[in-house]
């Protein structure tokens, strides 16, 4: 069985319909998740993605801020979500695939400005939100599961635009880095964009501040696949569909995708 995964921060998909739409057509994913859905679960156009032959549908939803969803063309059944770090939002949900694995999407506090906990709330609450993650993968390491999502972390020198730049910029500081690679060790998970393709520039976002992003590609690589190491071996494929970040009224970032041979 092939299966094809992407992931995508859409920064509201009924705004941003046209283009997920755009997206199911040209890239047939089997499966999508989206983060950052900005919308109650039953104000999402669900019978757009059905009319596509995308008729599976578990999500988080919160209006005007935060959402995940993960939309198949495959039978999935809903896995629950997890509220870390206590903050009442929507930014987990889980779905059970029938071939056994479990497919987690996660939209990690950003966390504000500023890289202080003592004096931004919102670092300290993407810290907490990364520790109870890592507690709960301690407690009961994964098995046949993906994660995917907005992790909102650059965490590899070749995942920014400029390592020593952005040394003091939230997403690719030396303490959200540690917590993430941390997070990423307690599941032993495997970051399969970076196995498969190590050294390479790549990014995933692209500030909507700059004036000609693709020209400066001023980038950085915030979204991410992890799978267990037991289904690591049936990646086949990953790439970032760059051209998306330019299409009309874009989200600034770019989905991701993988393909396993299970």
């Amino acid at each position: 069985m092939v299966l094809k995964i992407a992931t995508w921060n859409i920064n509201s998909v009924r705004l941003r319909m046209p283009l997920v739409l755009r997206l199911l057509n040209q890239e047939v994913p089997d499966i999508l998740c989206l983060q950052e859905c900005k919308s109650l679960v039953e104000d999402i156009p669900t019978n757009e993605f059905k009319s596509l032959g995308y008729k599976h549908i578990v999500a988080r939803g919160q209006k005007s801020y935060n959402g995940v969803a993960i939309i198949s063309k495959i039978p999935i059944s809903d896995a629950g979500s997890g509220d870390f770090a206590n903050l009442g939002h929507a930014r987990h949900v889980a779905a059970k695939l029938e071939n056994g694995i479990t497919l987690h999407n996660h939209y990690v506090p950003a966390g504000g400005d500023i890289p202080d906990r003592n004096i931004n709330e919102k670092f300290g609450q993407k810290l907490d939100y990364l520790n109870d993650l890592k507690d709960q993968f301690r407690r009961a390491k994964p098995q046949k599961s993906i994660l995917v999502g907005d992790l909102n972390i650059a965490p590899y020198e070749q995942d920014v635009w400029s390592h020593r730049q952005l040394l003091k910029v939230v997403s690719h500081t030396p303490i959200e880095v540690k917590a993430l690679l941390e997070v990423q060790e307690a599941g032993d998970w495997v970051d399969i964009v970076r196995r498969l393709i190590p050294e390479k520039k790549l990014y995933s976002w692209w500030s909507y501040r700059a004036k000609d992003w693709f020209t400066s590609d001023r980038g950085r690589r915030l979204d991410h696949i992890w799978v267990t190491k037991d289904i690591e071996s049936c990646i086949t494929e990953c790439y970032i569909l760059k051209e998306a970040r330019g299409w009309e009224r874009p989200s600034d970032h770019a989905p991701v995708f993988t393909i396993f041979d299970i």
